[in-house]
């Protein structure tokens, strides 16, 4: 079955995904209503934070796993339904509990949608239109992401904060019958969910943070934090080894040798870390040193949040002309100078118009990353690698923002807000070299048949990738 037409079906792909962005941070201008009013404390609004992030990175890969072996849309329209359901029950929770485990709930919903999200966009154009399918993807994921706040400042002081999640029950609403009706089916490569390797690394990035975050808790808190991360080490030890002898790994190991898709994902890492750890203390900088309400926050990060707007449509185009490792470079570039400004001038009293430019840039170079990542990504593997590689990819981004607000809030109890912001702009420095080292184009390996399998008719099938 054809999809309705290439504008409905981006739609119906991009939409949810944009709703799933939307609430990486749409809490951060929320996050000091919320602590009042569930008297929580830093600790607790970190896993409102990351109880969202790290199910949402943990089940990614199994997510694509999913998609590509009982059908990408079916999946996709599960994750619509249990991300909408979840919503409702954020917006209903009346303690710092039940709102950490109705968001790791969102977070399982986000992971069906995300990695099969790219995959069926990708399909609902022609081979020639895909670089402008995954710049449009990329501009709608990096607007979710940059948006988030805005729409948490905005909500919550217009509304409530429980609006923040209630938002996404119309949204959802819409989204499963559009999908339903303008997405065509599809698989990729049957692959039997590896259960024993999910469960590994989502274990292993769980412990990770979790050791991170009580680290914070001082000298009588080490003894568990050490525990953690062994605990970490060795599920991440059991994962590789398991995955180089599971006869269907969440990961084919051929592409851990494929240049572009393994720096891309290094410096995706990086870049995350750097923007969620920092935008996590800056807007809470906005509201409490500085005095600005939610709303008042939220319009003065949009500099930040309102350039990839226009970055990532100019940057799409350039992808082909540049090369996709040299605008991601001269993105972290960007991201990692402005965070410099900004933790150099940070401080109570300081003129907003100061902060203004660093913001812009921060943007900018947000803007670059979140067209060429993904277009590098997905174009450095074979097309029924497509799936996995974004699942992949995503992972890596949620895991890096969720790692980027464990790290930086440990560096911001000892050292304060300048130290945390340094710490994550040095981090997204070394994504630059990573950038780099991608060269032009990333090395493309050699396309493996389509499988005859796939469910969708041969008129319709996707010609190999030639995005850069």
């Amino acid at each position: 079955m054809r999809s309705k037409g290439v504008g409905w079906a981006l739609a119906a792909a991009s939409l949810p995904m944009f709703m799933v962005a939307v609430d990486n941070l749409v809490v951060t201008n929320a996050l000091t209503v919320i602590a009042e009013d569930l008297d929580t404390d830093q600790a607790g609004l970190q896993w409102v934070m990351n109880g969202y992030i790290l199910a949402f990175a943990g089940l990614l890969l199994a997510g694509a796993a999913l998609g590509d072996s009982v059908g990408r849309r079916k999946v996709f329209a599960w994750g619509i339904g249990l991300f909408t359901v979840a919503s409702a029950a954020c917006a209903l929770a009346d303690s710092t509990a039940l709102l950490i485990t109705a968001r790791a709930v969102q977070g399982v919903g986000a992971a069906a949608i995300l990695p099969v999200s790219l995959t069926l966009a990708v399909q609902a154009v022609p081979p020639h239109r895909r670089p402008l399918a995954v710049g449009v993807w990329g501009g709608v994921n990096g607007s979710g992401i940059a948006l988030g706040p805005l729409a948490g400042g905005l909500v919550t002081q217009g509304l409530d904060w429980h609006w923040i999640f209630w938002i996404n029950v119309p949204v959802g609403a819409v989204a499963l019958p559009l999908a339903l009706w303008a997405l065509r089916e599809s698989r990729g490569t049957p692959r039997p969910l590896d259960v024993p390797g999910t469960a590994l690394v989502t274990g292993a990035v769980v412990a990770a943070v979790w050791a991170i975050v009580e680290s914070a808790g001082g000298a009588g808190a080490m003894p568990w934090s050490l525990a953690g991360l062994l605990l970490s080490g060795t599920l991440f030890a059991a994962f590789l080894v398991r995955q180089r002898r599971a006869p269907h790994p969440l990961v084919p190991l051929r592409l851990y040798r494929v240049r572009g898709f393994m720096l891309s994902n290094v410096l995706a890492l990086a870049m995350y870390f750097g923007v969620f750890g920092s935008i996590f203390f800056l807007a809470q900088f906005l509201q409490e040193p500085m005095g600005y309400s939610p709303l008042e926050a939220g319009l003065r990060t949009l500099p930040w949040t309102a350039a990839p707007m226009v970055a990532v449509p100019l940057a799409s185009a350039l992808v082909g002309r540049l090369g996709g490792g040299v605008l991601q470079a001269a993105g972290c570039l960007m991201q990692g100078t402005a965070l410099v400004w900004l933790a150099v001038i940070a401080r109570p009293g300081v003129p907003y118009g100061a902060m203004a430019g660093a913001m812009a840039l921060a943007g900018v170079g947000m803007g670059l990353v979140f067209a060429a990542n993904p277009a590098t990504v997905i174009g450095s593997v074979a097309e029924e690698e497509h799936n996995v590689a974004s699942g992949v990819n995503n992972t890596i981004r949620e895991f890096g923002g969720a790692l980027g607000i464990a790290v930086l809030t440990v560096v911001h109890i000892h050292g304060g807000l300048r130290s945390a912001v340094l710490t994550g702009a040095a981090v997204v420095f070394a994504g630059a070299v990573a950038g780099f080292a991608i060269g032009r184009t990333p090395a493309r390996p050699a396309s493996a048949p389509v499988p005859s399998h796939s469910r969708s008719a041969p008129s319709d099938r996707p010609a190999p990738s030639r995005l850069p």
